[in-house]
């Protein structure tokens, strides 16, 4: 299980703030770079380096943007040997909005992109190499990429650019070990100069045996969230991964303490986590919004717990 090659990045404040629109307070922030740099987690990312022309300030918080002045004082003060990063939406993001690498705390830009967006993703991806950071470009909904387009996809990232690594993400948590296992060997058949990393989402209860999988397929870079807080039912657990590695860098202890003092008590203000409606939407291969906005609903709502009828529904949708 031991592999000193293996990265853990942690999106516990990127991906979650999926779920409350980046509204994290600095001080929460700060409390997850500290106890995630005490664990000895190698990547922390912290929000999306995202345009403020597309996403507005007034009702995102300021993870969603990752200014210089945030960064510099959630992290400030904090002795840290992971290297800081931030995430660029392809088809949401400026390249304008990176500064130049010494004018950062930035290490890593990672650019998520659809199949349909590469040529975006990689201008991003070689704006953030060119300007002196590490990049790394992540495939969402890969189980509805075709196979063409993905191919083509990966040989343009192997040839025009010089990311670190290329991840599959399975946005819809839809994967099971034996696409896992297909996809990671399609990337590694064609990323020749690429690591390849996997990004899991947990609408089957399958993030982390998935995870798990890809490490079995010698994937080196893993994706985790505390306590699994992510978009709809979350993400691979990072204490869950931390545990399985058997990493000695590795302190789980201040990973423990967080999760308690921190993102529990989220769970007063948001749902995440391995649900039906959750589980319905993986099965079905869907993006999970319909089943956010039915598990949003009062409990007093006669639609919110008929479970069969949203069923029955999602599954007679034409895509």
């Amino acid at each position: 299980m031991f592999r000193p090659e293996i990265k853990v990045c942690d999106c516990t404040v990127r991906d979650g703030g999926l779920m409350n629109d980046s509204n994290f307070s600095l001080e929460t922030v700060k409390n997850i770079y500290k106890a995630l740099s005490a664990s000895g987690v190698d990547i922390i990312e912290l929000g999306y380096r995202n345009s403020k022309k597309m996403f507005s300030p007034e009702k995102f918080g300021a993870w969603r943007f990752c200014d210089e002045d945030m960064l510099r004082k959630a992290t400030d003060g904090v002795e840290s040997n992971a290297k800081l990063a931030v995430m660029q939406d392809a088809h949401k993001a400026s390249a304008d909005d990176v500064l130049p690498k010494e004018d950062s705390v930035v290490d890593i830009i990672r650019v998520a992109t659809y199949v349909k967006d590469v040529d975006k993703a990689i201008a991003l991806a070689n704006n953030a190499t060119d300007k002196g950071y590490e990049a790394a470009i992540n495939i969402m909904a890969i189980s509805h990429a075709l196979e063409r387009e993905l191919e083509e996809a990966l040989q343009q990232i192997e040839e025009e650019t010089k990311v670190f690594s290329c991840y599959i993400v399975d946005s819809f948590g839809s994967l099971y070990s034996e696409d896992i296992d297909y996809l990671i060997n399609k990337f590694k058949s064609i990323l020749k100069t690429k690591e390849v990393g996997v990004h899991c989402h947990n609408q089957q209860q399958l993030a982390y045996a998935n995870t798990i999988e890809a490490i079995i397929k010698n994937v080196n870079y893993l994706d985790g969230t505390l306590y699994g807080l992510g978009r709809a039912a979350g993400n691979c657990p990072l204490e869950l991964l931390m545990g399985f590695l058997k990493n000695p860098k590795f302190d789980i202890r201040p990973i423990l303490d967080v999760i308690g003092k921190e993102i529990l008590p989220m769970q007063k203000t948001m749902t995440w986590g391995y649900t039906i409606p959750y589980m319905i939407s993986g099965i079905l291969n869907q993006h999970p919004t319909d089943a956010m906005e039915l598990i949003n609903l009062p409990d007093n709502d006669p639609n919110k717990f008929n479970f069969a009828a949203f069923y029955e529904k999602q599954s007679n949708e034409e895509f």
